[in-house]
């Protein structure tokens, strides 16, 4: 038996994401993919894609991560002034991925969204980070150090949320595997989210059955077949979504929602990724 779904996975210090990613795949016996790789020394939420949920990868990786860092500073410096430099990383910063990265090092824009001071002790600084995705914590760590005069560096990593998805949410390789050596395919189906978990942050257009099933075929969605939808503007990602809450694709808007009535002619979105076969979509 093959599994849909997403799995949020407590990725420990030491593999990487591809081979957790591949471990989870092999213990399912599914296809995977995985969204927002983290380095083999940073431990915390990775979010794992099975089945036919591994379409949803380019929005899950565009969701806004959170990180709770260690940092240590090269020298003593009071925690009123390593409070007040921390406080000036709000917002858009330039960055450069590490020399150890896999990436291409060419400098870049990333909005750190939420930045605090959680604790310190002597000269480690323990900080939380609410950020856009592809922020390089360990490249902030070594431009804290450089406002403050002295030098740091990232001693200690932990995702602790990866868009809606939290750390207390997940489960660790141990307890998949446990529930696969069982044979608990109950407890496995627990662990799955379905696909319309991921897209809580997304505006949906809710169609009719027979709009769902020309969705599911790659027609383009009509207003014709819209009985209601959350706003959006043209180009913005949508999710096409049944009456029962069902995820039927993923799409691109065509036009502002503010532009077109329900029920009535005109292009309305593109389907980029569709879930559900034509069988399915007419149940």
């Amino acid at each position: 038996m093959s599994y849909t779904g997403v799995l949020l996975v407590d990725k420990p210090r030491g593999p990487s994401s591809h081979q957790v990613a591949a471990w989870v795949g092999e213990m399912l016996k599914s296809s995977v993919g995985h969204s927002g790789t983290l380095d083999p020394m940073v431990s915390g939420v990775l979010v794992v894609m099975l089945g036919k949920a591994v379409r949803l990868a380019p929005l899950l990786l565009l969701h806004e991560k959170e990180y709770v860092a260690c940092l240590r500073l090269h020298a003593d410096v009071p925690r009123e002034q390593v409070e007040e430099a921390v406080k000036q990383f709000t917002g858009r910063v330039y960055q450069r991925p590490p020399r150890r990265s896999a990436v291409k090092r060419a400098l870049r824009i990333r909005v750190i969204h939420r930045i605090e001071l959680l604790d310190m002790q002597d000269r480690l600084v323990l900080i939380r980070v609410r950020c856009e995705a592809g922020t390089y914590i360990r490249s902030l760590c070594v431009h804290i150090g450089r406002v403050l005069g002295c030098g740091s560096q990232m001693i200690e990593l932990r995702r602790t949320r990866s868009g809606g998805f939290s750390v207390e949410d997940t489960h660790t390789l141990h307890e998949i595997r446990d529930a696969v050596e069982r044979g608990d395919r109950d407890a496995i189906q627990s662990m799955l989210l379905p696909p319309e978990e991921a897209i809580m942050d997304i505006p949906k257009i809710v169609v009719r059955p027979g709009a769902a099933d020309a969705v599911s075929h790659g027609a383009i969605l009509a207003g014709v077949g819209v009985l209601r939808c959350d706003p959006f503007v043209r180009g913005q990602s949508v999710a096409v979504v049944s009456e029962e809450g069902i995820l039927i694709a993923l799409g691109e808007a065509l036009r502002d929602s503010a532009k077109f009535v329900c029920g009535e002619p005109g292009f309305v979105a593109r389907s980029t990724r569709v879930f559900v076969s034509p069988s399915d979509a007419n149940k």
